[in-house]
């Protein structure tokens, strides 16, 4: 097609045309019916729940899967008739980032121009360029798997801009990345839409990010139900959002609950800043939950894009019910401090990953660690597990010295990792059975204890599944019911909700705040700044080392969000660092 296409408005950078997908038998059908329209110079959002089709739907703009029936348009061109030619139009970031992670940066770099062809002249050019720009240009000789999440996003990036596509494609770049490295690539991704005229397209689950967007597109079942700016969607809880400010009596976490509990008010309630955001259910008023919560203090906001979302969610597929987890059995430790942290200090070779990092973990409380990628929140996490050594420092755990007894220690431990730790060829109950064993549970007490499980975490109707066909919400339900197997007096989670929905966040935290209010000590790590609210108390990391220990709202200080006061912090600790690396200036 002739280049001076792309100078045409009227023509959309790609048409989906009544797009269905099915897999393995008829009956499996992922996507239904799609069609859907990506601009020019647009930066749209595809939302949904787990297990929606936004992977799939994706792969099929990007030339990857073709689809079963209907037709890809780009620019006009049917893709699946010309996929080398016009794929060459098309950037397209996998959910893991399409790296090769023992290739360095450079050799990235350099795959990728061989595979768009590049000549040696637009290589260099556009190499530099985007090195600069995503600030990777000191790292070209690191290997990709040894870069943090937040620069294996932005090298992920870089490569998918590497030919200088026309089309972008993101499936859910965000997953596993900090505040501040979101931040940067949304910067970048409306940079190429304004100044390039570039169409970008992001799957997300995070309906903050989607509000940075011109046009939102929501998948659910399958299906395309609704399309529209953010704002033209918040307008369908216009009426029906209040906040409510908590004083420092009042836990945050018991207040949600009990909101969400009174399923005939309220649609969705959850922590913010110092205090609850309410969505109220279409039936109630203001004064309905007034009267059911005379405590509280309701005082209208305007509508979110996150919240016109639940609401349409709720038309089509009602509200999401929200049950307590029954509350491990916790045995009293006598002394409240369950985890004593002193000096800790992990060395890999000369790098430091921590550096003098203390702190107490108490009896039922929530603990958040929380850094930038490559902070050492990750090191620590592990070494408060177990599962690497401790380079010095001291570290009790459960009144286990963990340098000396790493094995007994763990005993007392349950973990859940960000990747859920499942077997995926098993089924749900073989995996229940192994973990059972793993924990020394066998014959009438193992089966009692996984029945249990099961029954909490809506587990029954899946025991003969394979694990890894399970929905995403699935697998996180079945990994934290594993890790609850042998009771655990300590939990740890690392990253527990990354890519999760929105109804699905919310069932999990109800699940964490009912254990946590029966004893159980949970540690957890998120890039999710929204869930630090969830904390007793948060430990940010940068570089190895602690910049700030306390609760939410003193963490939170005088910004508005947890967000912000995120990125405030470790900014500032950054520019403080090479203030000192730099000394002071001459003559001073």
């Amino acid at each position: 097609m002739d280049e001076d296409v792309f100078k045409f408005g009227a023509l959309p950078a790609i048409a989906a045309r009544n797009i269905s997908r099915r897999e393995k038998r008829p009956a499996a059908e992922i996507l239904h019916n799609v069609s859907a329209l990506f601009q020019k110079a647009q930066l749209t959002a595809l939302v949904g729940a787990d297990g929606a089709g936004k992977t799939t739907f994706m792969r099929i703009l990007a030339g990857i899967l073709p689809p079963s029936e209907g037709e890809v348009l780009v620019f006009g061109e049917n893709l699946y008739r010309d996929v080398s030619r016009l794929q060459k139009w098309i950037g397209y970031m996998p959910q893991k980032f399409g790296l090769y992670e023992d290739l360095s940066v450079a050799e990235n770099f350099s795959l990728y121009a061989d595979l768009f062809g590049l000549s040696e002249e637009v290589r260099s050019e556009r190499t530099c360029e985007l090195l600069a720009m995503t600030g990777l240009s000191g790292f070209t000789q690191r290997l990709a798997g040894k870069l943090s999440g937040g620069m294996k996003q932005k090298l992920g990036l870089a490569c998918a801009l590497l030919n200088h596509p026309r089309i972008l494609l993101l499936d859910e770049p965000s997953v596993g990345v900090d505040p501040l490295s979101r931040k940067e690539l949304w910067e970048i991704l409306r940079r190429n839409v304004d100044d390039e005229g570039m169409c970008v397209v992001v799957a997300t689950t995070y309906m903050d990010e989607a509000a940075l967007c011109d046009a939102v597109m929501v998948l659910e079942d399958g299906r395309l139900q609704l399309v529209g700016a953010p704002q033209e969607i918040a307008e369908a809880a216009r009426g029906r959002t209040f906040w409510v400010d908590l004083d420092k009596e009042k836990n945050v976490r018991a207040v949600q609950a009990a909101l969400l509990d009174a399923e005939d008010l309220v649609l969705d309630a959850v922590p913010q800043a110092r205090g609850v955001r309410l969505l109220l259910m279409p039936q109630a008023q203001k004064e309905d939950v007034q009267k059911a919560f005379p405590e509280l203090v309701l005082t209208a906001r305007a509508p979110t894009l996150e919240d016109g979302y639940l609401e349409k969610r709720r038309e089509l597929l009602g509200r999401p019910q929200f049950s307590a987890v029954a509350g491990a059995a916790v045995q009293s430790f006598g002394d409240d401090v369950v985890i004593r942290a002193r000096g800790l200090v992990r060395r890999f070779g000369d790098f430091v990953a921590v550096d003098k990092t203390s702190f107490d973990v108490h009896a039922g409380e929530i603990f958040g660690l929380l850094g930038p990628n490559g902070a050492g929140k990750t090191t620590t996490f592990k070494m408060l597990c177990g599962l690497i050594e401790i380079s010095e420092g001291v570290l009790v755990v459960a009144g286990v010295d963990v340098r000396s007894a790493r094995s007994l220690a763990r005993e007392s431990l349950g973990y859940m990792s960000q990747k859920f730790s499942l077997y995926p060829n098993l089924s749900v109950r073989q995996n229940f059975e192994f973990f059972a064993g793993a924990y020394a549970l066998f014959g009438k007490a193992a089966q009692k204890r996984i029945a249990k499980m099961a029954d909490d975490f809506g587990l029954n109707d899946d025991m003969p599944r394979e694990a890894g066909a399970l929905p995403g919400g699935c697998k996180q339900r079945l990994a934290m019911a594993v890790a609850l197997l042998h009771q655990p007096k300590i939990l740890f989670l690392d990253e527990p909700t990354s890519g999760a929905d929105i109804p699905t966040r919310r069932q999990f935290w109800r699940w964490m705040s009912a254990l946590a209010a029966a004893g159980t000590t949970i540690i957890v790590t998120t890039h999710f700044m929204e869930e630090a609210l969830y904390c007793d108390r948060i430990l940010i990391q940068d570089a190895g080392k602690p910049l700030v220990l306390g609760t939410p709202a003193q963490v939170r200080g005088e910004s508005a969000t947890m967000n912000e006061a995120f990125v405030r912090i470790v900014l500032e600790a950054r520019a403080s660092r090479r203030e000192k690396a730099e000394g002071p200036e001459e003559g001073s």
